[in-house]
């Protein structure tokens, strides 16, 4: 697992090695970063169930302005801190040790959000609509989910819309927009 472009390119990142944490796998990474590689300098990124952090790293380095970790896991968030202090971005990343719900909720907006729970769980859908009900995306703004490919995820009301899906294998990426509102 390393960094793929940008300022920290080629840093390995470090990872748990069981099976605490899944790290999305470089190629997926690769695709995703393809997709929103317009919308990422400048902008505030919230990388949601963090695990190791390796997608707001990626953005930082890419050009993000700023990032904001969130993971309940204390080892989870040992290792952004570690990843963090390897690449040099620790000065535009904040840390946090909380539930992802109650973090939405305090109403702080991202330009871009990136999701990426247990595949096992059902927060996801969860996170979704408390997105949408808190609109917690600046407009035109962008979240990624990684899934399972046979995950189906749940519709939005305006000002946002569900955006194309993505296939790599048994991997699903699945995007959503916010739409201005003028």
């Amino acid at each position: 697992m390393r960094v793929i472009s940008g300022i920290a390119r080629g840093r390995r990142l470090s990872h748990p090695d069981d099976d605490s944490v899944r790290p999305t796998t470089d190629m997926v990474k690769e695709a995703l970063f393809n997709i929103i590689q317009f919308n990422i300098e400048g902008a505030s990124v919230l990388d949601l169930f963090s695990g190791t952090g390796q997608l707001g790293i990626e953005a930082l380095s890419r050009g993000a302005s700023s990032a904001d970790f969130v993971d309940q896991s204390d080892k989870a968030l040992k290792l952004v801190r570690a990843n963090l202090q390897h690449t040099h971005l620790e000065d535009y990343a904040e840390v946090n040790r909380e539930d992802a719900l109650a973090f939405l909720k305090r109403g702080r907006k991202y330009d871009i959000i990136f999701l990426d729970p247990p595949y096992e769980s059902s927060a996801i859908e969860k996170v979704i609509k408390t997105i949408n009900e808190f609109d917690i995306l600046n407009e035109n703004g962008i979240i990624i989910c990684e899934t399972k490919a046979d995950k189906h995820l749940p519709d939005v009301s305006f000002p946002y819309k569900k955006g194309r899906e993505y296939r790599y294998g048994r991997i699903k990426i699945s995007l959503y927009i916010r739409e201005n509102r003028a």
